[in-house]
């Protein structure tokens, strides 16, 4: 079944919640940032079961991150970017390719 992100920053919480809490912000940022690195190894050489673990697990440790922080992601999500690109404007993005975003 689907998760919205509301969704699944809940389940983090209530999941990990008290670990994170006594982790800080600090801990768990070194901890996204293995994740980061498994998952561009993954993206490099590893298989498609190993990516898509990879992707769960940094989106995990960000829900985590955005948990301690006081950040409601779907929320987040949807200011920067629920009206199509924060640089343009445009639903589908017509910024340059060398351009942000």
């Amino acid at each position: 079944m689907p998760l919205s992100l509301n969704e699944l920053q809940e389940q983090i919480r209530v999941t990990f919640g008290a670990k994170d809490a006594q982790r800080g912000a600090d801990g768990t940022f070194m901890w996204f940032m293995q994740e980061v690195g498994e998952l561009a190894t993954a993206l490099r050489a590893g298989s498609q079961e190993e990516k898509t673990l990879e992707f769960a697990d940094v989106l995990a440790w960000l829900a985590t991150l955005a948990n301690i922080a006081g950040v409601n992601l779907e929320e987040a999500m949807q200011r920067k970017y629920g009206r199509g690109c924060p640089g343009c404007g445009k639903n589908p993005c017509e910024c340059g390719f060398k351009e942000k975003p």
